[in-house]
């Protein structure tokens, strides 16, 4: 297998005990060396040839001063190497509790074989009749942590404990405190790949880059929207949505992304409509924002068929058109205030931007508290290939936003948090890119869409000087 090949550990029954025997060998081996080299002196000039231990029957010692001293120091010395070894191997550390808590799965669950044989020991008169446990048969499960990523490859052997190990996920990521990345099937053994410490590749929103096609939203997450196009965005009040929306639109303006946003509530995004173009929150205006996307993706549709490097199977960005994004905001919210005509019309306009939109570039971002299958309904949801749940929701919610899965979400009272299905089908936890305190989002968006219309102005006047 490709693991063994990279330095792996196999997990065995006596690993059930793993921290404690590392940590007694190791500290134990360091008391020892750190006894010697104290009392090297001492030891070099003793006479052993004269010295007895044994006197009366019993173990007969002179405990010096000096020895009681070193004895204290190399203790101290143990406990700092210790507390030196957490602190600055604290990978190592895990990897050691993370063993041994497989090891006890394994146990605790009792898929293993054994046999009870008689022990047959020294003392043969004294352990008459005891017996004890041996293992003939425990799984072959192999542990490696890299990169922040922890793989662990179970085999399958076609037993009778085949389909707990085919579905270990749930209690690994509980277990371990670790996310699930993917699962996947190889000849003969299934990989579990999680990420132990999700926080830690938490981004600031300075990090947030967009580049081919692809948006960096945390160290291990990307939204590939020119592969796996549109994104749907749930949360509550207090989860994070509004803030996490206003860095996907300055991430996107710094790149030649063109920018629509639809907010019906009149709320935080409707302000942007002071620093930049094509912002909207009235209901006519929304409408119309619609029709006029809809409408320029179907022209550009036709327009790429007639330019001279197309080809079949490229998209827009091969012929070196900018993409475009229309954000809409409280779209479930905005749906409810339509009359029925209305909702027919927007609801139909929407389908076929996601439907048809990947290929000229233009990509729908829809917000809600809730993706009411009442107005995704049709296939729609399935469409939008990266989802995002931020704080607080319920099961039902869930439901809506990935679907069926026996996914255990948990709430921790930290901002931004959520989960993420980036396309794969695979939900994991998912933290907003950090934004310090201070940062003006209307300021940085401004800065950023005026230096665009600037650029533009500058083209413009030099395409008229050269005509």
């Amino acid at each position: 297998m490709k693991l063994l090949k990279k330095k792996s550990h196999r997990i065995r029954a006596s690993d059930k005990s793993l921290v404690f025997r590392f940590s007694a060998g190791s500290l134990a081996l360091l008391f020892a060396m750190v006894m010697v080299l104290l009392n090297l002196k001492t030891i070099v000039s003793t006479d052993w040839k004269s010295v007895q231990f044994m006197q009366g029957g019993s173990i007969h010692m002179t405990v010096t001063p000096y020895m009681a001293v070193t004895i204290v120091l190399s203790a101290v010395i143990c406990v700092i190497a210790a507390l030196l070894y957490r602190r600055f191997q604290p990978d190592k550390v895990k990897q050691l509790f993370h063993r041994q808590k497989l090891a006890r799965m394994i146990l605790e669950n009792g898929w293993y074989e054994s046999e009870t044989t008689s022990d047959n020991g020294f003392f043969r008169d004294l352990q008459a009749g005891m017996k004890q446990e041996k293992i003939t048969y425990f799984p072959k499960i192999h542990y490696r942590m890299e990169d922040g990523l922890l793989r662990i490859r179970t085999e399958i052997t076609l037993g009778k404990y085949q389909d707990q190990l085919l579905h270990l996920e749930k209690k690994l990521e509980t277990g371990l405190y670790c996310e699930l990345v993917s699962k996947e099937l190889h000849d003969s053994h299934v990989e579990y790949i999680l990420l132990y410490d999700t926080i830690a590749n938490r981004l600031s929103i300075e990090d947030v880059r967009v580049e081919n096609g692809d948006l960096r939203l945390m160290k291990n997450i990307r939204w590939e929207y020119d592969k796996l196009p549109h994104m749907l965005i749930a949360g509550g009040t207090g989860g994070g949505k509004t803030y996490f929306i206003l860095t996907v639109i300055e991430a996107l303006l710094r790149c030649d992304a063109v920018m629509y946003v639809l907010d019906p509530k009149n709320a935080d995004l409707a302000d942007l409509s002071a620093v930049m173009p094509e912002v909207h929150y009235k209901k006519e205006d929304i409408i119309s924002c619609v029709d006029r996307f809809y409408e320029g993706m179907m022209a550009r549709s036709e327009g790429m068929k007639r330019m001279e490097n197309y080809r079949t199977g490229e998209n827009y960005a091969y012929l070196g058109l900018p993409p475009h994004f229309l954000i809409f905001d409280e779209y479930v919210a905005f749906m409810e205030m339509l009359t029925t005509k209305e909702n027919a019309a927007v609801l139909n306009k929407l389908k076929q931007i996601v439907m048809l939109g990947r290929q000229a570039g233009y990509f729908l971002i829809l917000a809600c508290q809730r993706p009411d299958a009442k107005y995704l309904g049709d296939g729609i949801r399935d469409q939008f290939n990266f989802r995002v749940a931020l704080g607080r929701m319920s099961e039902l919610g869930y439901g809506m936003m990935f679907g069926e899965t026996d996914k255990d979400f948990f709430l921790k009272q930290i901002k931004g948090r959520g989960y993420v299905d980036t396309g794969t089908s695979v939900i994991s936890e998912f933290y907003t890119p950090l934004v310090p305190r201070g940062h003006d989002f209307l300021k940085e968006i401004g800065k950023l869409s005026q230096n665009r219309q600037d650029g533009q102005a500058a083209c413009e006047a030099k395409a008229a000087g050269t005509d």
